[in-house]
């Protein structure tokens, strides 16, 4: 799959707004993508197809990883919010014929991340946090810091996004909490 097939595959499965967040988010990947000396292109990719599952239902999406539980991650039992990032990876391996595997890793991660990240899973995280449209709190600081230190905005993140969901008295997605001490670790080795 090209990025002209996924730029128009993705405009006739998401509302309006959420293209928008789409576009966005692959202009901060491939800007980010540049800064750090990945691809551009496999950047792009995982950009344009990260929320390409966003907008179908839970019905349909614990169907897709009961289909393909090898690509599911754990799927149905994990916290909701992160299924759209599964199974938009399922998607695109199984029916949209993207094969590469850092792309499908930076598209699953890109909400809860995960132990181990690759620059590219980084890079997509962070892309779709400080996208252009977005504006709460903290979010100007968050863009300066990645385009410093994507270790160190890595680790602001998954502080602020696990602080959210725990504000908000929903369940940690275990996966989230093993990035931040992962990544925290290594910026802690690093300082």
């Amino acid at each position: 799959m090209d990025l002209k097939q996924a730029k128009d595959l993705v405009r006739s499965r998401l509302s309006d707004k959420r293209y928008e967040h789409t576009l966005n988010v692959k202009k901060m990947a491939v800007k980010l993508a540049k800064r750090y000396g990945v691809n551009e292109e496999k950047a792009a990719l995982a950009a344009l197809l990260h929320d390409s599952a966003k907008e179908i239902s839970k019905d349909e999406m614990k169907e897709l990883m009961a289909q393909y539980p090898q690509y599911a991650e754990g799927g149905a039992e994990r916290p909701s919010p992160v299924w759209h990032g599964v199974c938009a990876a399922i998607l695109a391996r199984t029916q949209w014929g993207v094969t590469d595997e850092a792309v499908l890793s930076a598209i699953a991660c890109h909400t809860a991340g995960k132990p181990g990240m690759s620059r590219l899973d980084k890079i997509v995280y962070l892309a779709d946090m400080t996208s252009k449209e977005r504006d709460w709190p903290g979010v100007n600081k968050l863009r300066k810091l990645e385009m410093k230190d994507l270790d160190a905005a890595m680790l602001a993140a998954l502080e602020q996004t696990n602080a959210f969901v725990l504000s908000q008295g929903k369940p940690l997605d275990p996966m989230s909490k093993a990035a931040y001490e992962d990544i925290k670790a290594q910026v802690d080795a690093k300082n």
